[in-house]
């Protein structure tokens, strides 16, 4: 197994598959970062007779024969049973936050249309929406920036378990109780979502396996 870490950055994904198809591999599997830009580089594979597995996230591509097969969850469902639950135990709740994941990639797209979905023509509506980039140091600065922007939160929704355990550290320095003054809910089920959800912080996940292997 050759294992290359891109940084969350597709030129380097990029260079990546190249060297590996100069290496003359036997397969190439990737989770692409974002879902467009991949058709050049997937057609040298497949010129190289070099089959693409796409793992977690899925690419927006006319040419369904650059790849063999996509390894994945569907996270346009994982955004509707985050938006179905928040409806069935909103209880008063109007206001919600959203954390985006990364700009351009499949589950920020998928779990953003999903929720919208499930939520509309109700009494709830997205009042703010930016992207946290996934990690838990974005999800605090953008909860920092709406808890000063935006004059009532009652819910914060999370594309992923980091960006709402960073958000739980904003609602805490603003002087508030996360899971109570404001709901939270998340997409993953990591072990420290788990441990938030278990001491009342986070008040729903929904689990994204990631035994893709």
């Amino acid at each position: 197994l050759k294992f290359s870490d891109a940084q969350q950055k597709q030129e380097n994904q990029i260079k990546a598959i190249r060297s590996y198809i100069q290496q003359k591999v036997d397969v190439i599997a990737f989770s692409p970062v974002v879902e467009t830009g991949w058709d050049t580089v997937l057609l040298e594979a497949k010129r190289a007779n070099i089959p693409v597995i796409l793992t977690d996230r899925a690419i927006d591509s006319d040419d369904s024969t650059l790849y063999k097969t996509f390894l994945g969850s569907d996270f346009v469902e994982e955004g509707k049973k985050a938006g179905e639950w928040l409806k069935a135990n909103a209880a008063g709740a109007k206001n919600v936050v959203e954390l985006q994941g990364t700009t351009g990639a499949a589950p920020a797209i998928d779990r953003k249309k999903g929720f919208e979905d499930a939520i509309a023509g109700s009494d709830l509506k997205i009042v703010a929406t930016q992207t946290g980039d996934f990690t838990r140091s974005g999800g605090k600065q953008v909860m920092e920036a709406f808890l000063k922007s935006v004059p009532q939160i009652d819910v914060v929704y999370a594309h992923n378990d980091d960006m709402g355990l960073g958000a739980i550290e904003a609602i805490k320095a603003a002087g508030k109780v996360p899971g109570k003054d404001i709901k939270i809910i998340t997409v993953d089920a990591v072990k420290d979502g788990m441990t938030a959800l278990a001491a009342g912080e986070i008040n729903f996940i929904v689990e994204c396996n990631p035994l893709l292997g």
